[in-house]
């Protein structure tokens, strides 16, 4: 085998010759390429050229003691491929022939710059000049490649070649060239190949500059941040009970990196923006400067339905009374990347571990979701927490997030960026009257009934009317509730549901809750007979005088059982005597020996009461005993006396 033969090309790149200032010129085959000394080489072309100066080297010195120069090229190949010898060669320019190395010997030694690594630079272009295809085939092609719907190269190749052979144009390119020429022009006019496939929002994105902004010159407080968030998991809806995604409305402090507040609802509207700002200035202890809402239409249709400007939402002059400059950003500004970004890492590291967790898209589905998937179905258990639940989950994980290093001061972990820019606090009553959401809903006997719960205040006993409530989904332990007039009537607290037998079965706790409720029941009570004698007996007197004679009447006559009377059964025929009124003259034979009882007996507020004062003055009449017997009888008896003679 001599030099002059036609050596391999070892990779399948179209070759490329090199002008005399290092340029690329391709499109044709030249038999070497030797660039002249001043050649700035591609570093992957460099580092191939070094390399097969190595392997010649060493072949050369391997076979200068042989006579036998095709045996000892055969064991110079096989100990090179097997790894042996010059393993960092093999990893760079892999297998090559006995054909290949005499072709680079050639190269090397020919010219004027002979031994120069230079000439064994690749015959191939790294992307540097634009592949050749005919003018015809590039039209095409283009048209293909920068359609909207994205074609993928290899399907616009084949459109391309079947468009030209139905028109009686040739293309003798191959379908490696089409693809080496997309992707050289999509690196050399990359602006024109995502606005042309993916549209503006993609090329703000992916190609305009942005302004990179000095976040140290903020300091925690200055700009809140909101953005919304449909959770990728679910939570009971409090108002139909049914599961569904609710959404997450927060601020992000810029300076601190942390969620200062947020509010959960079910249905989006702007008062959903309003809430989430009252929970971050509590939480921050005073107003931020600045509260930046995007009010991009995407945002606007996804996240607060039927709100086409929130300039005419009303949120400017909410938010200006507290003295916070309100701004709006434009539609596809990426100002709130940054929010997005503490969304992406919620979902990831929050929402994913939730039991109810449903993903954001079909590709995005937990297995237990998918169709088929009965042992995941069997192994999982799913749990869908109400909205109060939810925030006491989200919770532990804002902990975990706050201990986390802050992205804008270094050596500081976000709470404790965040809590050395707190305020002294705030007035809750100006937030609450501003930004809780706020419905009309009707007083009962039980007080207000909200989202299948019952609240009451004292101030609620006698009234039925309609009343303004306001709440935040992210406290729902109590509401505000005003007249309709604005009048103030004060917190309602939830009421829970009292032990059905919590003398015997229930706590201490339990004892204690049924005290207070016997208790606010009798000093209600009391209230409602104080005010209904101060007007019966205020004032001069209108009822008519129909009833006037009565004073005038003879007495009731006295009780006298049977036996007193002297009256036998049978003068009342089949009738008899009832045996409780029997018994009841035990009783007040009983009785009659107790301590004197005060002549007028006070009026009791409670059955409880009255028993009470007959255990120290004693059972008197019949209708006393009948009382007796019927209390005792009654679980009011049970758990506030029978209980303690038990303990006794």
């Amino acid at each position: 085998m001599t030099t002059g033969q036609v050596i391999e090309i070892t990779k399948r790149q179209k070759p490329v010759a090199q002008t005399g200032d290092g340029a690329r010129v391709t499109g044709r085959r030249l038999p070497c390429c030797r660039p002249s000394s001043n050649s700035n080489a591609h570093p992957e072309a460099r580092k191939i050229a070094l390399a097969r100066l190595d392997l010649l080297s060493a072949w050369q010195k391997y076979r200068a003691e042989s006579n036998d120069r095709a045996e000892t090229d055969k064991r110079f190949l096989a100990l090179y491929s097997s790894g042996l010898i010059l393993y960092n060669v093999f990893n760079i320019i892999g297998k090559v022939s006995v054909r290949t190395l005499y072709s680079w010997a050639k190269l090397l030694n020919d010219g004027v710059n002979s031994g120069d690594w230079q000439n064994l630079l690749p015959g191939w272009s790294y992307g540097e000049g634009e592949p050749g295809l005919t003018p015809d085939e590039k039209a095409v092609f283009q048209k293909q490649l920068l359609y909207s719907g994205k074609i993928t190269i290899g399907t616009a190749t084949n459109l391309t070649k079947f468009y030209l052979a139905q028109n009686g144009k040739e293309s003798p390119s191959a379908s490696i060239k089409f693809r080496r020429w997309a992707e050289w022009f999509k690196k050399d006019n990359y602006d024109i190949w995502v606005l042309s496939r993916e549209g503006e929002k993609a090329l703000k994105d992916k190609v305009e500059r942005y302004i990179i902004r000095d976040v140290s010159q903020l300091e925690v407080g200055d700009v809140f941040i909101a953005d919304g968030h449909t959770l990728n998991f679910q939570i009971i809806n409090p108002i139909t009970g049914k599961p569904c995604r609710a959404t997450l409305v927060g601020y992000l402090d810029w300076k601190s990196y942390d969620l200062a507040g947020y509010e959960i609802k079910i249905e989006e509207n702007t008062q959903c923006i309003a809430s989430a700002m009252r929970n971050a200035i509590i939480r921050l202890g005073r107003t931020p400067k600045v509260s930046y809402q995007d009010n991009g239409k995407a945002f606007r249709a996804r996240f607060f339905t039927g709100t086409k400007d929130f300039n005419e939402s009303g949120l400017t002059g909410l938010f200006q009374r507290l003295a916070i400059k309100p701004v709006y950003a434009k539609p596809y500004n990426a100002q709130s990347k940054l929010i997005e970004r503490f969304f992406g890492e919620f979902t990831e590291s929050f929402e994913k571990l939730t039991p109810s967790y449903v993903g954001n898209s079909i590709a995005n589905k937990p297995a237990h979701l998918l169709r088929n998937e009965k042992f995941h179905k069997a192994l999982h258990q799913t749990y869908v927490p109400t909205i109060e639940e939810a925030v006491q989950m989200i919770e532990p994980w804002l902990k975990y997030h706050r201990a986390q290093e802050c992205p804008h001061v270094k050596g500081k972990t976000i709470g404790e960026v965040f809590s050395a820019g707190r305020g002294m606090g705030v007035n809750l009553a100006d937030l609450d009257d501003l930004m809780m959401d706020s419905v009309i809903r009707q007083i009962g006997r039980q007080g207000i009934r909200f989202l299948n719960a019952e609240y009451y205040n004292e101030e609620l006993h006698g009234l039925t009317k309609q009343a303004l409530i306001k709440y935040s989904f992210s406290d729902l332990s109590y509401i505000k509730v005003y007249r309709p007039d604005g009048t103030y009537l004060g917190i309602a607290q939830r009421y829970d549901l009292t032990h059905p037998m919590a003398a015997a079965l229930g706590d201490a706790g339990d004892m204690e809750e049924l005290k207070f409720r016997l208790a606010q029941q009798r000093r209600l009570s009391k209230d409602t007979r104080k005010a209904v004698r101060g007007i019966i007996s205020g004032g001069k007197d209108t009822a008519p005088g129909w009833g006037s004679d009565i004073a005038n009447r003879p007495a009731a006559i006295p009780y006298q059982s049977a036996k007193q009377l002297g009256i036998s059964g049978d003068d009342f025929g089949d009738r008899t005597i009832p045996d409780e009124a029997v018994a009841a003259e035990d009783y007040l034979n009983d009785t009659l020996e107790t301590p004197e009882a005060p002549l007028i007996r006070p009026d009791f507020d409670e059955a409880h009461e009255r028993y009470s004062w007959h255990l120290k003055y004693g059972f008197q009449i019949e209708e006393d005993m009948i009382f007796k017997r019927d209390f005792e009888s009654s679980d009011t008896y049970d758990m506030l006396f029978r209980y303690f003679e038990k303990q006794g």
